[in-house]
């Protein structure tokens, strides 16, 4: 066989699991079409509107998994990740991190393409900014102030009179006031759902009691937006909300399986490594991916459970009992039994393969450039999506 034939034959044998170069992000499109689904029946029983936010997968394939037509509605974390999901066709976006004077002219960019934007402000200083700025009658965002549920971050409280003030200052220099947005962060302290109901309550109710404000001071806040994946999950009424925003509920993680919004089985998202060596003496199996494959997230480490840096699964996804990545260096990972636990260390010759699930999705990705896309259990790769990255 010639040099030619060979390489021929090699770029005609399909992709999979057993040969695509480690350390990969292994995206199971099936579990993300249930959990898709799974929430949005949720949301419809509710009678509310759906924002989803596409920080976590950052890739317009994932996102018309959503919205097969790819206009929206979507939430976005950073302005590149609104510029990217515009250029896919998503003209209807709501940028919710507060607004920076330096992104306002950028902003201001997008809605002059024709996109929907809604930018977040919670200070008199970015309402005042963002008038200066609409002084030249050029094109600008609608602007949302947010608002504090439960002290987790940024934020007006319901009830200061800043809102109001905040909101005069937008009608006064001509711009949209869309509504009022909040995030139930401290739903992230729950452990195995206890709590989340609450949290759900204690989210619309601020919101609504907001936009109730506003609306008394002849301000229209029309939008009601509120929303985590948790929250999302285990809100039993929104009366009174328009939309619901969650991230991370398309690919979940373990973070999400220790609060108690999903199973080990409903994680989307996998790292595949190569086993490279053993130490049993020390009871470790060696692979080639550390924390830059995984991400330094451990936000497991203050649950019930510490899964360490990803919970092992073998090439298939089906987990090893109690076998984590205890430890990571840049390039390398650590399998160990879990400590205390009587799990028993899994026989993985060298050049075996393992998925890892992730303690936080967001993070995991972020470390990848794209994903390699399964069906179900199948280890045959279907496709290869890319993901963007910056600010």
């Amino acid at each position: 066989m010639t040099e030619t034939a060979v390489l021929d034959a090699v770029s005609a044998t399909p992709a999979s699991l057993d040969t695509v170069a480690t350390p990969a992000l292994v995206l199971d499109v099936s579990k993300v079409d249930r959990n898709i689904a799974r929430l949005r029946a949720h949301l419809a029983k509710l009678g509310t509107g759906f924002r989803p936010h596409v920080k976590t997968s950052k890739s317009v394939d994932v996102a018309r998994r959503l919205f097969p037509e790819g206009t929206g509605p979507i939430t976005v974390s950073t302005l590149a990740e609104a510029e990217y999901f515009a250029d896919g066709g998503f003209t209807d976006i709501t940028y919710a991190v507060g607004l920076s004077f330096n992104r306002i002219e950028r902003a201001r960019q997008l809605v002059s393409r024709g996109v929907r934007l809604s930018v977040l402000i919670d200070t008199l200083e970015q309402a005042h900014a963002l008038a200066a700025a609409a002084a030249d009658g050029g094109p600008m965002p609608a602007v949302l102030i947010e608002i504090d549920c439960d002290g987790h971050r940024g934020g007006v409280r319901p009830d200061d009179p800043a809102l109001v003030i905040i909101a005069d200052v937008l009608r006064d220099g001509g711009l949209e006031l869309a509504g009022v947005l909040t995030h139930a962060g401290e739903s992230y302290n729950a452990r195995g759902g206890a709590g989340l109901p609450e949290a759900a309550e204690g989210e619309r109710a601020a919101a609504v009691a907001a936009a109730e404000a506003l609306r008394a001071a002849g301000h229209a806040a029309s939008v009601v937006s509120v929303g985590s994946t948790p929250t999302a999950h285990f809100a039993q009424d929104l009366t009174g909300v328009t939309e619901v925003r969650a991230g991370v509920f398309s690919f979940f993680d373990l973070v999400m399986h220790g609060i108690g919004v999903c199973a080990v089985d409903d994680i989307a998202a996998s790292v595949l490594l190569t086993v490279i060596g053993h130490r049993p003496e020390k009871g470790w199996i060696l692979t080639d991916g550390g924390w830059m494959a995984l991400s330094r997230d451990r936000g497991t480490q203050r649950h019930p459970v510490d899964q360490g840096y990803g919970l092992v699964c073998d090439i298939d996804g089906n987990p090893f009992a109690d076998v984590i990545v205890e430890d990571a260096s840049q390039e390398h990972g650590i399998i160990k039994v879990r400590p205390g636990s009587s799990g028993v260390l899994p026989d993985l010759p060298i050049g075996s393969r393992v998925r890892v699930l992730p303690n936080h999705a967001c993070a995991t990705c972020a470390q990848h450039e794209g994903y390699s896309v399964v069906d179900g259990s199948g280890r045959d790769i279907i496709g290869n999506w890319p993901r963007m990255r910056g600010w």
